[in-house]
């Protein structure tokens, strides 16, 4: 049950990314958070899996550093393949 909190850890820490970083005009609102609340969601499980207890700091640790290692470089990609890609739209219909 636990591992819900991991989840809106997550999504918060995706969130501040989201408003944190420039361009977000090019993608959703919904996509840092959702990137954030899967790898701590998924970082978590894992953790569990192999048998690393919840009563041990490493997957409050992990639910809360693995979102943000994961969730900025993807949103900085993200928003820059956007922005390229919108650029060479503009190019090939002429306008502007």
């Amino acid at each position: 049950m636990q591992i819900l909190i991991a989840f809106i850890v997550g999504a918060a820490v995706g969130l501040g990314i989201h408003f944190q970083l420039h361009q977000r005009l090019t993608r959703g609102v919904v996509l840092a958070p959702m990137i954030g609340a899967v790898s701590a969601g998924l970082a978590w499980a894992i953790l569990t899996w192999v048998g690393v207890g919840i009563d041990t700091p490493w997957p409050w640790l992990a639910a809360l550093i693995v979102p943000i290692v994961v969730t900025y470089p993807a949103i900085v990609a993200i928003s820059r393949l956007r922005v390229a890609h919108d650029a060479r739209e503009k190019t090939r219909l002429g306008i502007g």
